[in-house]
């Protein structure tokens, strides 16, 4: 997984995936959907889709995928390698969204929310890979609000396929938990590697999980803070533990 054309800029978007199988173009394939890195206050989020032949599924089954939320990062990085190895049959995509994207979408003057970014993400990446000639039969997402809502949109959009939305989906459904795996190494990748443009040498590095209830993340956001140009571009800016702090550290502004 290469991540340099991100990490050269990171501050919009990036779409990335692994060379198409020949059996993903030749018979019908299940495809699932995940993201990571939803709920931080730092970093990016990404949305990953893993896809295989239906006749495949029995064999995706034996590389043992699991829910990256119940795995720590070297076990996720070893299922990663796992799957990346199986790639006569796997196939993955990844759409990287970096903070600053994130907030300036969620703050521009017509609303557009987290939940309706994470949608037209998803939606994304399923036309991507149909336009890269896998044979999209069947599509398994985990939830973003409420899943029938979400599965209605998705139907919609993609008529011919077989949708089918879930809670928890990463943990139900083999070929989800391998887009989860391949979503939350990337964002880790992402978050230790990242390139700051901003001048933070007096900062220290500590920031913990980047979760907004984490003390050493807030303790961190109330360090890095410029009080007139506000906070690097690692911080969605739009959250409310930025904003506040913002609201009571920063030089206020009146337009």
């Amino acid at each position: 997984m290469e991540l340099g054309e991100f990490e050269r800029d990171n501050a919009g978007s990036c779409r990335l995936g692994s060379p198409v199988p020949e059996l993903c173009r030749a018979g019908p394939c299940c495809l699932g959907i995940d993201e990571a890195g939803r709920g931080p206050v730092l970093g990016p989020m990404v949305y990953g889709v893993c896809y295989c032949p239906l006749a495949k599924q029995e064999e995706l089954g034996a590389l043992k995928m699991a829910d990256s939320k119940t795995l720590t990062e070297a076990e996720r990085e070893q299922l990663f390698g796992t799957l990346d190895g199986a790639r006569d049959f796997v196939g993955w995509a990844l759409h990287i969204l970096s903070p600053n994207l994130i907030s300036t979408s969620m703050q521009q003057r017509a609303k557009y929310n987290l939940n309706a970014l994470s949608h037209d993400t998803a939606i994304g990446l399923i036309q991507h890979v149909l336009d890269a000639g896998v044979q999209v039969a069947e599509v398994f997402v985990d939830t973003v609000g409420p899943a029938e809502k979400y599965q209605q949109k998705l139907k919609r959009h993609f008529p011919e396929l077989e949708v089918t939305v879930r809670p928890k989906a990463d943990s139900l459904f083999p070929i989800v938990s391998a887009a989860s795996i391949c979503a939350k190494v990337a964002r880790d990748r992402a978050v230790k590697n990242w390139t700051f443009p901003e001048d933070l040498r007096d900062v220290r590095m500590e920031y913990g999980s980047g979760y907004p209830n984490d003390p050493k993340t807030k303790e961190w956001l109330a360090r890095c803070l410029d009080p007139v140009f506000g906070f690097p571009q690692f911080v969605r800016f739009s959250w409310s533990t930025a904003q506040t702090i913002l609201e009571s550290k920063a030089v206020p502004v009146r337009w």
